[in-house]
């Protein structure tokens, strides 16, 4: 869950945890305008969760966090 935002995990497909350069990168010129944007200003680094849910045209949520790591993790678990 991001904001209001929900997903089912049957649906999460490739988790990418994104240092602060790669997350600037995909945040500007790499950016799919379709994606679903889960960003605070204040947080350098977080994760791509591609999506698999064929009816849902959002490719890929960008969420940040500061414990990008531990998020990428937790939802690889999943």
């Amino acid at each position: 869950m991001v904001g209001r935002a929900h997903i089912e995990l049957k649906y999460i497909g490739e988790v990418t945890e994104l240092d602060s350069a790669a997350m600037r990168n995909i945040r500007s010129r790499d950016a799919n305008p379709l994606a679903f944007l889960g960003i605070r200003f204040w947080s350098s680094t977080g994760v791509k969760v591609e999506l698999t849910d064929k009816r849902d045209e959002t490719p890929y949520w960008l969420i940040t966090s500061n414990k990008a790591n531990q998020l990428a993790q937790a939802l690889k678990v999943n």
